[in-house]
């Protein structure tokens, strides 16, 4: 199954989560910092935290509100929800019936979204709708939210990661957009008229592997054990995290080095992850970016010494990349 709990949450999926408390009422400054997270990295876009962090603010929310999907919809969808849905598909035989039975039981706990499941030759389509009349603010994180508790917890039960092919959205190209990639997939459409995520066909006969067992233990991490995952698929930015992720930074090989390790020429390299949308730099920093969170959160490392660990020649530059990040210096969010 892909890697999981080595990246980052965006802050504005943090901000549109805290909006919940706002609409109901509630002070979010108190949760929040109960959370790990400072209020003032909420303005900063660069900002972003660990995704146990987000898990926690997810069931803390979830709490204040008896409501598991962030006051989304017209209908609380009540704490107690995602373990019954759990539950429910583990009696399910394969990805197929999987699909069938979360699309029936979402249609029953919400009232504002629909969610129906269709296959068409080679290709399996999840889709949600809203219903005429919802408020288009809310649409975006609605079907965020929704589709990441679907996808995370149907490639738990079958025990692999399920590779999208394409995902579209039926509201406009929202400004943290480059998260999706990580998230869904490559190839993102937006603007259309129904949100929908599309898997091979042939992955449908993939059988439930999960049991009431191996439920308990991952009911107990949820849902910060699902909020990220990395996309688990055979492309060479893939791979190249993977290679990457094996080594501590200050071993990382240069371009040339790992070009030779895969076979390729340099600028082949190069010419590849471009056509993959990122470059050898973005896979770099995204991945120190994660590791600085992760310690600043975590760890009683110094700044320098986290510097130092991320393959930095001098602290100074660190800050600067840090800043560029974040929006903040790494000082000033370890105190927040």
């Amino acid at each position: 199954m892909a890697e999981t709990g080595k990246g980052s949450v965006a802050i504005d999926f943090v901000r549109q989560a805290a909006q919940a408390l706002v609409r109901r009422g509630h002070d979010p400054v108190p949760v929040l910092l109960r959370c790990n997270i400072a209020p003032t990295l909420l303005l900063s876009d660069s900002a972003r935290v660990t995704p146990e962090s987000f898990g926690a603010l997810w069931l803390a929310i979830s709490a204040v509100l008896d409501d598991e999907f962030f006051a989304l919809d017209a209908r609380r969808m009540k704490v107690g929800s995602f373990s019954t849905l759990c539950h429910h598909c583990l009696n399910a035989d394969n990805l197929d019936g999987v699909l069938k039975r979360m699309s029936r039981l979402f249609n029953i706990l919400l009232d504002d979204t629909v969610m129906r499941v269709e296959s068409l030759g080679a290709e399996a389509f999840l889709v949600l709708r809203s219903r005429p009349g919802r408020e288009p603010e809310l649409e975006a994180f609605a079907h965020e939210t929704l589709l990441v508790i679907s996808y995370g917890l149907l490639c738990w039960l079958v025990g692999r990661r399920v590779p999208i092919r394409r995902a579209s959205f039926a509201y406009t190209q929202p400004a943290w957009w480059p998260e999706y990639r990580s998230i869904f997939c490559d190839d993102l459409q937006f603007g259309g008229t129904e949100t929908c995520i599309v898997i091979s066909a042939r992955h449908l006969t993939q059988p439930v592997m999960q049991t009431a067992a191996s439920a308990r233990e991952f009911l107990r991490g949820a849902p910060a054990n699902f909020i990220l995952k990395y996309r688990d698929d055979q492309s060479l930015a893939s791979r190249l995290r993977r290679r990457l992720r094996s080594l501590p930074p200050e071993s990382w090989p240069n371009q040339a080095t790992l070009a030779r390790e895969f076979r390729l020429g340099s600028s082949t390299m190069h010419r590849k992850l471009a056509e993959e949308g990122t470059s050898l730099r973005e896979i770099r920093d995204v991945l120190r970016r994660d590791l600085a969170v992760r310690h600043l959160a975590e760890s009683g490392l110094s700044v320098c010494d986290i510097a130092a660990a991320l393959g930095f020649a001098e602290p100074s530059a660190f800050r600067r990349a840090f800043k560029q990040w974040t929006g903040v210096r790494p000082g000033d969010y370890r105190r927040d």
